[in-house]
C-alpha cells in the first residue's frame, strides 16, 4: 500500500488543477440549473477528453521528455501556437482561480475571527488574493516539487472526504424526489452555460502538458517510476475528477435546484452565497465541511496552476530559443503572480465573465490539443509498444468529431 502511494504524485497534481472552478462553481451551478439534467454532459465530456489527457503522462513516461518536446518535433508552429495561447490565457485562469479561492477565504475568515480582528480589512478579498498568492509561491519555490508532491496528497484527501461527507448528509437531508431525465440546452445563454461547463470539465486539455512535465518531475525523485505506474496514477487522478464532479452536481441539485437563488459575480459575495445556501438547507452543522470542501477545493488549483504555467512557458521558450534559462522558472511565476494581482485591480467585479470566457475559449481550443495530442502520441516519437490500443484510436477519434462539433455548434449560435 505504501508503496501505491509513492508511486502517486503528477496524476493527484493533476486532479488538484482540474478540481477547482470546474466543479465548485460549474459543477455547482448545473446542478441548481438543471437538476441530474446535465449529468449526460459530465460523462460525454470526461470520456472523450479522457484519451488526450493520459497522452501526457504516456508520452513523457514512454519517452523521457514532455509534450512541449513533442510539439517541437511536429513542427515549430505547432509549439508557437501552444505558447501564445497559453501566453493568452495564462493570466485569466490564474486570476479566476484565485478570486474564487480569496473569496472563500474571506467568507471563512469573516465566520470564524474574532469580531475586532473581522472588523479591519482581512475579509477584503483583494488582500486575500494576495494572501494566498504569496503563500502559494513561498511553497512552490522553498519546497518545489516534492513538496507540492506531497501537499497534494493531504489536500485531495481532505477535500474527497469532506466533499463525499457533505454529499451524504444532503442526501439524508433531502425530502423530494430528484428526476433523472436529462437536459439539451435550447437557448443561446443556456448552451453557452453548457460550452462553459465542459470547457473546464474537468479540465482544459492543456492540463495534459502540465500532467508530462509533472511526470518528469516524477521520474527524477523515483527511478522506479514506469509507465504503467504513471497511467495507474494517471487514472486515480482521473476517476477522482469524475467521482467529485458528480458529488458537486448533486450538491447543487440537492440544496439548490428550484430555489429561484442566483448567484453574484463578485467573488466574495458568490462564496457567501454559496456556503450560506448549503448551510441554510443542511444546518449551521454543514458550514464548516463546506468551507474546507470549498476552500480546498480551490486551493489545490490555485497552487498547481501557479506552478504549471511558469514550468510550461519557461519548458516552451527554451525550446523555441534553443538554450536553458537558469531563472525561467522564478521569472514567469513572478510575473504570473503580478499578472494576476493586477488584472484583478481592474477587472475583479467581473469575476463571472471572465471565468465564463477563459472556460469557453479552453473549450473552442480542445480540438486543438487533441489533434496535436492525438498525433503525437500516434506518430513515430513515441515507442511502437506505448502507441495507443485499437480502443483508444476509436475513442480518440470519437473524442477529437466531439469537440470539434461541439465548438461550431456553439460558434453557430453566437
Amino acid at each position: 500500500m505504501t508503496k501505491i502511494v509513492k508511486q502517486l504524485g503528477p496524476g493527484l497534481l493533476f486532479a488538484g488543477a482540474a478540481i477547482g472552478v470546474s466543479h465548485l462553481v460549474q459543477s455547482t451551478r448545473a446542478g441548481a440549473d438543471f437538476g441530474l439534467g446535465l449529468v449526460w454532459a459530465l460523462i460525454l465530456v470526461t470520456l472523450c477528453k479522457y484519451p488526450f489527457f493520459q497522452y501526457g503522462p504516456r508520452y513523457a513516461a514512454a519517452t523521457g521528455e514532455s509534450l512541449l518536446d513533442g510539439y517541437k518535433k511536429l513542427g515549430k508552429g505547432t509549439l508557437i501556437m501552444y505558447y501564445l495561447l497559453s501566453l493568452g490565457t495564462m493570466f485569466v485562469i490564474q486570476m479566476a482561480v484565485t478570486i474564487v479561492t480569496a473569496g472563500i477565504a474571506s467568507s471563512l475568515f469573516y465566520e470564524f475571527a474574532p469580531t475586532k480582528i473581522a472588523s479591519i480589512s482581512l475579509n477584503s478579498v483583494q488582500i486575500w488574493s494576495v494572501i494566498i498568492l504569496a503563500v502559494c509561491l513561498s511553497l512552490l519555490l522553498f519546497g518545489k516539487y516534492k513538496l507540492l508532491d506531497h501537499l497534494i496528497k493531504i489536500i485531495i484527501v481532505t477535500l474527497s472526504i469532506s466533499t463525499i461527507v457533505a454529499v451524504i448528509m444532503a442526501l439524508f437531508n433531502n425530502n423530494t424526489s430528484l428526476s433523472l431525465t436529462q437536459v439539451l440546452p435550447k437557448n443561446s445563454i443556456e448552451i453557452a452555460f453548457l460550452i462553459a461547463f465542459m470547457g473546464w470539465m474537468p479540465g482544459p486539455l492543456d492540463i495534459s502538458v502540465w500532467h508530462s512535465l509533472w511526470t518528469l518531475e516524477k521520474k527524477k525523485t523515483q527511478e522506479t517510476l514506469s509507465t504503467k505506474s504513471a497511467l495507474f496514477d494517471f487514472n486515480v487522478g482521473y476517476i477522482s475528477t469524475i467521482i467529485l464532479g458528480m458529488c458537486f452536481v448533486l450538491l447543487g441539485a440537492l440544496v439548490m435546484y428550484s430555489s429561484g437563488a442566483t448567484f453574484s459575480s463578485a467573488a466574495s459575495v458568490f462564496a457567501s452565497q454559496l456556503i450560506d445556501m448549503y448551510t441554510s438547507s443542511l444546518g449551521n452543522w454543514a458550514y464548516i465541511i463546506i468551507g474546507v470542501a470549498a476552500f480546498t477545493t480551490m486551493f489545490s488549483t490555485t497552487l498547481t496552476t501557479l506552478d504549471a504555467s511558469p514550468r510550461s512557458m519557461d519548458r516552451t521558450s527554451e525550446l523555441l530559443l534553443n538554450k536553458p534559462f537558469k531563472f525561467g522558472y522564478l521569472f514567469w511565476i513572478i510575473l504570473l503572480c503580478l499578472g494576476t494581482i493586477y488584472i484583478f485591480l481592474f477587472l475583479g467585479s467581473e469575476m463571472g465573465l471572465l471565468i465564463k470566457i477563459a472556460t469557453i475559449l479552453s473549450f473552442i481550443t480542445a480540438p486543438f490539443y487533441a489533434i496535436i495530442n492525438y498525433a503525437l502520441i500516434s506518430g513515430k516519437f513515441t515507442p511502437k509498444e506505448w502507441r495507443p490500443s485499437v480502443a483508444l484510436h476509436i475513442l480518440s477519434w470519437i473524442g477529437i468529431l466531439f469537440l470539434l462539433g461541439f465548438s461550431i455548434w456553439y460558434l453557430t449560435t453566437l
